[in-house]
């Protein structure tokens, strides 16, 4: 019988991660049109995601994993207008700067902008409920993205 060693990774395939710890540095709000809150609740999306689906384990510094950047766009835009040219839905997008640094295997670092986006209707505000659905699908998106680029190599 052969029995084989070697390290199972994230995606399932072979290979040797040697991480053990990440950080995810605080993302500033630089966006134009500034949504208080969205910075903290990015920067906390993003760690719970990386402990969700990982065994790695979180610091606040000193980290093999290093994860920082900004929020550099949160718009929202009209996307199709009824006969008396009111909005009949609107876009909220956002987007992500991402700097990627692996202090074990630096050839994987990267600087990226990740976007999402989420329609809602024209009568309805960016508000309340409206605006807490958007943002946590908008940012479970660009957290998967961002896990994706930079730890399943998809």
């Amino acid at each position: 019988m052969l029995s084989g060693c070697g390290y199972y990774n994230f995606t399932g395939r072979t290979g040797q991660i040697d991480a053990k710890t990440f950080q995810v540095n605080f993302f500033q709000n630089n966006a134009d049109l500034v949504e208080p809150g969205i910075d903290r609740t990015f920067t906390l999306a993003l760690q719970d995601l990386i402990m969700n689906q990982t065994n790695l384990n979180l610091v606040s510094n000193g980290g093999d994993l290093v994860y920082e950047g900004e929020i550099t766009d949160y718009r929202i835009t009209p996307m199709t207008a009824t006969a008396d040219q009111q909005a009949a839905q609107n876009r909220l997008s956002i987007r992500v700067n991402v700097r990627f640094m692996n202090k074990k295997k630096e050839t994987d670092d990267f600087e990226k902008s990740f976007e999402f986006y989420y329609d809602f209707a024209g009568t309805s505000l960016p508000t309340g409920s409206v605006l807490n659905t958007a943002i946590t699908t908008i940012f479970e998106r660009i957290t998967q993205d961002i896990f994706n680029e930079s730890l399943a190599k998809w």
